[in-house]
């Protein structure tokens, strides 16, 4: 007992890096690592964005199960289910790659995989609200994105690189099974730590009836609608990211398009080094960075720069669209400045959706409304992309995805922030007087 309790009061630092680790490395074999492996397959671009796009849904609607997450069990055993879950059906995807009927089998995988990664967000960013403090929230904010990240760097960076190193010493299809077969094992070795690592983050939840879950139900939904400014807030939660939305899906395919095609032509260990690990380095050192930037001056101060400095940066695709450099070096620099203020400002969302959105009674819930209108927010904006660039080209399209800022960076200038606006101090106490 005694054990258990040290564990409730284990620093965050034990287990903020691996959950969010594992928070994020599903996401990013669905949305990431499937686009390339579905390439180097010979699937069609039409149909890999269609098809990733279609993966990302739900992210979007994980509000329609988040509230019966709130009800049963604790937080932690939903962590660590998915998580196995999660890992088991990446092993299974692995061991159907050899079938003739591979695409369907691996499609209905990457969907239990996505629906399990959502869920799993839920109840982990539940979790950590409910296990730490404002001013922790604030403080590991920037670790969070971090770690989330980490897995980014992985998916897309090393477990690429290594793919391309497999492919050179047997058949495609035999390298991207031992890749999927290593994404599996890492998810369920993370689910045995985190059932031995985590806090609980509360009491263990049980809900009598099917009426008593309909009535929780509803006052999850309406107790959301009631928060101050909630409209205009999700409105700019929306508009946050609908620049970058657009980058997710043609950034990757301009670095990879050839010359001639007016892309960069870079090769997939070329675009596993520069855009997946160089890239993701700046982003997570940004996200650091931004997470205390944040802490330091406040959300309501923090928030317009936070807004400017994810966007501004996003000029550089348009210089390598026009100038298109042959000079790789120049190349790692120019996505390393843009990733680096994608992750700074990032942590702006993050924060606005903890600090404004999910106190109260049903945090987990809350956020989870808040965090699926984010990934909408990426969603449809990624899904219009492909027809928006094929119009435009890809130097007016790189001009678009600026002007897409514009509407959120008029916003961060007089978005009200009501939990900004107490003293800090205040603050601190109305977050434990809620997780009491």
């Amino acid at each position: 007992m005694n054990f258990a309790n040290q564990r409730e009061h284990a620093s965050p630092a034990r287990w903020v890096p691996t959950l969010y680790f594992a928070e994020g490395l599903p996401f990013y074999t669905v949305g990431l690592v499937a686009l390339i492996f579905y390439q180097r397959a010979g699937v069609s671009n039409a149909v890999i964005a269609l098809t990733t796009s279609l993966l990302g849904i739900p992210w979007s609607l994980k509000p329609l199960w988040s509230p019966f997450l709130e009800m049963y069990r604790t937080r932690k055993f939903f962590v660590v289910c998915f998580e196995f879950i999660g890992g088991l059906s990446l092993g299974v995807l692995a061991l159907c790659l050899p079938l003739s009927g591979y695409f369907r089998y691996s499609v209905a995988l990457f969907a239990i995989v996505a629906f399990c990664s959502s869920s799993h967000d839920i109840v982990a960013d539940g979790l950590y609200i409910a296990s730490l403090n404002s001013k922790q929230q604030s403080a590991y904010a920037g670790w969070q994105g971090a770690f989330y990240n980490v897995a980014r760097f992985l998916a897309q960076g090393g477990l690429i690189i290594l793919a391309g190193y497999f492919e050179s010493r047997m058949p495609m299809f035999r390298a991207w099974m031992i890749i999927f077969g290593l994404l599996g094992l890492m998810l369920i070795a993370l689910a045995f730590y985190h059932a031995w690592a985590l806090p609980r983050g509360g009491e263990n939840r049980k809900t009598e009836s099917m009426r008593a879950a309909a009535a929780t139900y509803w006052d999850v939904v309406a107790t959301f609608f009631r928060k101050p400014h909630i409209i205009v807030i999700l409105v700019f939660i929306f508009l946050y990211r609908a620049g970058e939305g657009q980058l997710v899906k043609i950034g990757p395919l301009f670095l990879k398009s050839l010359r001639v095609e007016h892309g960069l032509g870079l090769t997939t260990a070329q675009f596993g080094t520069i855009y997946g690990t160089f890239g993701t380095a700046a982003f997570i050192a940004g996200t650091v960075l931004g997470g205390y930037f944040s802490s330091w001056l406040g959300l309501k101060r923090a928030i317009l720069p936070l807004v400017l400095i994810m966007n501004l940066p996003n000029l550089v695709y348009v210089y390598l669209s026009v100038f298109a450099p042959a000079n790789l070096t120049l190349v790692t620099a120019a996505l390393c400045f843009e990733m680096f203020g994608y992750g700074f400002g990032f942590v702006g969302v993050i924060l606005l959706m903890m600090q404004e959105i999910a106190p109260g009674k049903y945090q987990a819930a809350h956020y989870a409304f808040a965090n699926s209108l984010m990934n909408l927010g990426l969603i449809v904006p990624g899904a219009l992309s492909g027809y928006v660039q094929k119009w435009l080209g890809y130097e007016k399209f790189f001009v678009w995805v600026l002007i897409s800022a514009i509407p959120a960076v008029l916003m961060a200038r007089f978005i009200p922030l009501h939990n900004a606006d107490q003293p800090a101090e205040r603050r601190r106490t109305a977050a434990l007087a809620e997780a009491e």
